[in-house]
C-alpha cells in the first residue's frame, strides 16, 4: 500500500508540473441529470455534414481516403487536448449544456491522490445528442481516437486487434493512469468513431446505408448526409455505461455515486437501457468492463435502505 501511495503521489507531482490540457479532462452525467436541456443533434450533425462537403468542394488529385479521412480530422478535429467540434459544443451559444459547478462535480471531494488528474481539472459539460446525455469529451474521441482505430484497422486488418490497442489507451496515459478512471463510454465512442470513417467510403457499416461519399471518374460524390443517430446510443452515457474506476477510487465513487439516488427514484426512466443485449453484442470485442454493480438501479436497490432527502426506500428485490 505504500507503494501505491508513493506512486499515486509522484504521478500527482508530475501532473501538476506537465503542461495541462485547456479544459477537462472527464464529465459528468450524474449532476443535473433531471434538468430539462435541448437536443444538439441538427446542430452537429450539420457541422459533419459542411465538413465532409468542404473536402469535397476542394478535392485536388485522384482518389485517396486517407487523405479524405485526414481532412476531416484537420477541420474539425486537431492535435491538441479538444478537439475544434469539442472545443465549439463546449463555447456555442447554439448548444445548451449541462456543467455542474466545479465543486459539486462527481470526482470533488475525495482525496487527490484518488482523483488524481479528474479531481485537479473538474469536468467538462454535458449535451444531449440523438436523445442521449453525453460527455463533450466523446466527440473528441469520436473523431480523433475514431481516426487512430480506424488506422490501425488499416494496418492490422483485424478489427479485434485495433480494438485492443484502443482499450490499451483507455488504460494507459489518457485513461486510468492518470484518472483512476476506465471509460467504457470513451472506448464506444472511439469505434464509432472508426465505423463513420469506414462508413465514408463502404456501404452497410450502418446497416442498411450506402456509404456516405462515392467516387465517380475524377471526383466525390456525396450519396447521403451523416447523423449522428447512425453512432450515438445509451452506451455513450456514463452514468448508464458506467466507468470502472481503480482501487484508490472505486470506494469514494460508490459512496458519491449512491447520494444520486433519491434522483434515481424521482425518475428511475431516466437510468435505463433500451435494448442494451443489442448493445452488448455490438461492443463485445472492445473490452468493457463490468460495472453493472454500480448503476443505480442496482446500486439504489439493494437491501431496505431509506434516502432521507426523499423520503424513498428502496426494497429487496
Amino acid at each position: 500500500m505504500k507503494g501505491a501511495g508513493l506512486q499515486s503521489a509522484l504521478l500527482v507531482v508530475f501532473l501538476c508540473l506537465a503542461p495541462g490540457p485547456g479544459n477537462a479532462y472527464e464529465t459528468d452525467q450524474y449532476s443535473n441529470r433531471l434538468e430539462p436541456l435541448e437536443d444538439s443533434m441538427e446542430l452537429l450533425d450539420e457541422r459533419v455534414n459542411q465538413s465532409i462537403e468542404n473536402v469535397v468542394a476542394n478535392w485536388k488529385g485522384p482518389r485517396y481516403d486517407w487523405k479524405f479521412v485526414h481532412s476531416i480530422y484537420k477541420d474539425i478535429g486537431g492535435r491538441h487536448w479538444v478537439d475544434k467540434i469539442e472545443k465549439w459544443a463546449m463555447n456555442s451559444d447554439e448548444v445548451d449544456r449541462l456543467r455542474p459547478e466545479r465543486r459539486d462535480s462527481i470526482y470533488q471531494g475525495h482525496p487527490v491522490w484518488a482523483t488524481r488528474v479528474a479531481g485537479m481539472f473538474g469536468v467538462g459539460p454535458t449535451i444531449k445528442l440523438n436523445g442521449q446525455l453525453v460527455g463533450s469529451d466523446k466527440l473528441g474521441h469520436f473523431l480523433s481516437q475514431g481516426r487512430k482505430f480506424y488506422r490501425r484497422y488499416l494496418w492490422y486488418l483485424d478489427e479485434a486487434k485495433a480494438a485492443e490497442k484502443s482499450a490499451y489507451t483507455e488504460r494507459a496515459l489518457f485513461g486510468q493512469m492518470t484518472t483512476g478512471v476506465y471509460s467504457n463510454a470513451d472506448l464506444v465512442a472511439n469505434f464509432e468513431g472508426y465505423r463513420f470513417y469506414r462508413s465514408l467510403f463502404e456501404d452497410d457499416i450502418i446497416p442498411g446505408k450506402p456509404s456516405i461519399l462515392a467516387w465517380e471518374e475524377d471526383h466525390w460524390v456525396i450519396q447521403r448526409r451523416f447523423t449522428w443517430a447512425d453512432h450515438v446510443n445509451a452506451y455513450w452515457d456514463e452514468a448508464l455505461n458506467v466507468n470502472h474506476f481503480d482501487s484508490l477510487l472505486y470506494p469514494y465513487m460508490k459512496d458519491r455515486l449512491e447520494t444520486f439516488c433519491p434522483e434515481y427514484f424521482q425518475a428511475p426512466e431516466r437510468y435505463e437501457i433500451e435494448n442494451e443485449e443489442a448493445l452488448k453484442a455490438r461492443y463485445a470485442h472492445l473490452e468493457l468492463r463490468d460495472t453493472s454493480e454500480l448503476r443505480l438501479d442496482q446500486l439504489c436497490v439493494v437491501g431496505e435502505k431509506t434516502y432521507p432527502s426523499s423520503g424513498v426506500t428502496a426494497l429487496q428485490r
